[in-house]
């Protein structure tokens, strides 16, 4: 074997089996072990600690009744866990969900939401399993910091009425603008026992992560909120007094009414839900693999995502999506693979059996200062001054999504935040692409052409009028075709012998190579012999597709060839009339 010969490294592609294994049937084959299981426990436990109350809230304040968040974290985040392709993953209600989950409660009701949540879940399945899951990283992070803040900041102003306790004349709205302007009307009726707990909830969990990061803060501000309640009969809403409380055991599997009229109008919000999920999940996979080095399997993760959806719908409850926060919970207390997530779900649904009556004191005002404490935290605010600062380009990416997402939907503001990053990358890819005047080099005429070209520069041929050579750099797409088109055809027509360095471009488009074959096809024309030069296998295939091939042009291995076939003497010019 020749040691100066290349290395070909042959990269391992994966089976459909090895895509679409869970992570909990790998740990097990690894072999899981009674430690294991331990600490899986111990971390199961805390964060279904922290997801209680969680739950809970994001269910209230999506418009639905606190169990529905219980059932989801219960059902949607053990299918998660059990099924999914990330080792920490923790299912259940995310925040990101309140503003969507919330208008499809206003316009189809708990039934339309639980079709929305079934067909979500089919949603995801397809996606995952057509391996889709791949694309969900190309969406911009300006975008993703854009919609993340602007869902923190409908979600603060969802929760303003029961921070300050307020009676409202008529239904809430859902437009932040009107919103603010029935709050506003509605601040005569400030409840200062409900302004009280909500405030103290929030300063019990600051200080608590503060000074006791370990302490499961929210829990413990809750408990306090409902102790105080109870004790002094604090004038306050409670989910006794407005839910009637939670129920002990989990409800039977049903279908909601389905009919393809009730299907085609919750389509879109299914849609919404999917897409929304699919992100979500897939940013918390990667949140946990940088925590821990490992690597989830994104479309393994989609597939799960799906199941637990179809799951939740089933058993009454709303969208379930991979948690970021209670997900790195679970890095942090220890967890060693899924079994933690399933164990957060079986501690759920023990807590729900024995203490459901005790959470009917749990005041409203409480509940909201926890999502208070969540849009704060989800609002991401170094990351959104960081790209305020960085570029014009991604600020203004930034604030699209950020005040479509807050004024008009979250869909909206996601789909002009992708399409203005997609052009300001296009833009940018455009102004990488140069060309250029390059002062050709001759290989020496004793070298061999199997060892090392070395070259020398010719004064000669670099003052040759007839001679050109030009250097192409970078990617040759459609958003620089039409640039480069018009620097070349400027020139194709000036010497005898036109050389095109394409060594340094690394992919070519069909509009390139059609672009390159109209200047072939000019040169030809005006007698211009064109050679391209050192092309790489798939650039040449494209520009031979496209019909830039011989005797149009003719291709040498690189830009030293091509001055040395230069010297050939070509046919005369034809005579122009």
């Amino acid at each position: 074997m020749n040691p100066s010969a290349p290395t070909t490294l042959h990269l391992h592609q994966p089976s459909f089996v090895e895509l679409f294994t869970p992570k909990l049937v790998t740990i097990l084959r690894e072999g899981y072990r009674l430690a294991d299981l331990r600490a899986d426990a111990i971390a199961g436990l805390t964060v279904a600690i922290v997801a209680l109350p969680l739950s809970m809230a994001i269910a209230i304040a999506s418009g639905a009744t606190p169990d529905r968040g219980l059932y989801t974290a219960i059902v949607g985040g053990f299918v998660i866990s059990a099924l999914g392709g990330s080792r920490f993953q923790i299912g259940g209600p995310a925040g990101a969900f309140i503003i969507l989950v919330a208008a499809t409660v206003a316009r189809h009701g708990i039934d339309g939401l639980l079709l929305a949540t079934i067909l979500s879940g089919l949603i995801l399945l397809a996606i995952g399993l057509l391996r889709l899951g791949t694309y969900i990283k190309f969406i911009p992070y300006p975008v993703t910091v854009g919609f993340t803040a602007g869902i923190a900041v409908i979600i603060f102003a969802s929760q303003i009425k029961e921070l300050l306790g307020l009676t409202l004349a008529g239904r809430e709205p859902g437009e932040i603008i009107p919103k603010l302007a029935a709050l506003a009307t509605a601040l005569p009726t400030v409840n200062p026992a409900a302004v009280a707990l909500a405030m103290s909830t929030i300063v019990a969990i600051a200080l608590c992560k503060r000074l006791r990061p370990h302490w499961p803060g929210m829990l413990i501000a809750v408990t306090a909120a409902a102790l105080a309640t109870w004790l002094f009969d604090l004038p306050v809403d409670t989910i006794a007094t407005r839910y009637g409380g939670i129920p002990r055991t989990l409800p039977l599997p049903a279908l909601p009414e389905i009919s393809a009229e009730r299907v085609a109008a919750v389509l879109p919000d299914a849609v919404a839900f999917a897409l929304l999920g699919a992100i979500e999940s897939l940013l918390s996979a990667v949140v946990a693999d940088g925590m821990t080095g490992r690597r989830h399997r994104a479309n393994c993760e989609l597939v799960a995502q799906g199941a637990a959806n179809v799951a939740s719908g089933l058993f009454g409850g709303i969208c379930a999506t991979g948690t970021i926060a209670r997900t790195a919970t679970n890095v942090r207390a220890g967890a060693r693979g899924p079994v933690a997530g399933m164990l957060h779900s079986a501690f759920l649904l023990a807590f729900m059996l024995v203490a459901a009556p005790l959470a009917g004191y749990i005041p409203l005002a409480a509940l909201a200062g926890v999502l208070a404490i969540v849009a704060w935290n989800m609002a991401e605010k170094h990351a959104f001054a960081t790209l305020l600062a960085s570029s014009r380009g991604d600020a203004v990416v930034l604030l699209a999504t950020f005040l479509l997402t807050i004024f008009r939907d979250l869909t909206e503001g996601i789909l002009v935040g992708f399409g203005l990053g997609t052009l300001l990358f296009l833009h940018r890819m455009a102004e990488t692409v140069s060309v250029e005047s390059h002062r050709p080099f001759v290989a020496d005429d004793a070298a061999d052409d199997s060892a090392d070209l070395r070259t020398r520069y010719d004064p000669a041929q670099a003052t040759d009028p007839d001679l050109m050579v030009y250097r192409i750099s970078g990617a040759f797409f459609f958003g620089a075709a039409s640039t480069i088109g018009s620097v070349l055809d400027r020139i194709a027509d000036r010497p005898k012998t036109f050389i095109l360095d394409f060594s340094a471009v690394p992919f070519l488009d069909s509009t390139a190579a059609n672009t390159i074959h109209g200047v072939a096809r000019k040169a030809q024309r005006n007698g211009v012999r064109l050679i391209i030069a050192g092309s790489s296998r798939p650039v040449r295939r494209a520009l031979w597709n496209h019909g830039v091939r011989p005797p149009l042009v003719r291709f040498a291995r690189s830009s030293e060839r091509a001055v040395a076939a230069a010297r050939i003497p070509s046919a005369p010019r034809p005579e122009t009339r």
